[in-house]
């Protein structure tokens, strides 16, 4: 038996889905150092679970780092992430900083605070990247926020566009990528309780109060009204997405 040992459906699905996008998009190469934004939420805590055991699969070797960069709502709620890191044997940058009282305080009278908040983080994120030599930085978005992006861009700004799995910046020096966009929030959340994953809520006085919130509730309510229209919603959107990152890797 292999050393993360046997795994349920959940964790299958989430071993393999990333696995399907990983192979079909080329998303990694031999001698990649990948760096793993993440939150402490669900989602980005399945990923860097999901990447180790793909880590271990893959006929060549990547490098795997965990990046963290508290936004200051809890200080110390990074700590689980500091021990699972060390008990499972990965490297880590972990940091505290002040963007989120930063983004909800007289600083920022302009844009949203998530908007505000995200873009800091970003930023750290990518100087990260450049300090320790990552090639890659893998963000945990899913299927979920696909479709909930694609409708916030068609509503909102008229433009027909979701996240891309495998994107360049800074002329090609670093690849940011979503090895989770195939995969459903429904099986990350069965499989990070199957997993024992240490995740921490989220404080932040804006959760579950913004226009993504607002539109991904909207499509929930369509979505009752129409049997099977979910499924399709979410099926059509994901070929549509990895139709486009074939072509372009």
């Amino acid at each position: 038996m292999a050393k993360w040992g046997k795994l349920s459906f959940a964790q299958k699905k989430c071993v393999s889905t990333v696995g399907m996008l990983m192979q079909k998009t080329e998303m990694v190469k031999d001698g990649d150092r990948i760096g793993i934004a993440v939150s402490g939420g669900v989602d980005s805590f399945v990923l860097i679970r999901t990447m180790l055991i793909r880590q271990a699969i893959i006929p060549f070797n990547i490098e795997l780092m965990v990046l963290h960069v508290n936004p200051g709502f809890i200080p110390d709620s990074h700590y689980p992430l500091s021990d699972w890191c060390r008990e499972n044997g990965i490297a880590s940058h972990i940091e505290l900083t002040d963007y989120g009282p930063r983004a909800h305080g007289p600083e920022n009278k302009k844009k949203s605070a998530c908007f505000y908040c995200s873009r800091l983080r970003r930023k750290r994120l990518f100087e990260l990247c450049d300090q320790y030599n990552l090639t890659h930085l893998a963000l945990g978005h899913t299927a979920d926020d696909l479709v909930t992006t694609f409708h916030m861009n068609m509503l909102q700004n008229g433009r027909v566009q979701g996240l891309s799995a495998n994107e360049s910046f800074f002329k090609g020096k670093l690849q940011v990528i979503r090895p989770t966009l195939m995969l459903e929030k429904k099986y990350i959340k069965a499989a990070a309780r199957q997993w024992e994953l240490p995740i921490w809520s989220n404080k932040c006085p804006s959760n579950d109060n913004t226009k993504r919130s607002e539109i991904n509730n909207w499509l929930e309510d369509e979505w009752r009204k129409m049997p099977g229209s979910r499924n399709n919603t979410f099926n059509a959107l994901r070929r549509w997405q990895l139709d486009l990152n074939m072509k372009t890797s």
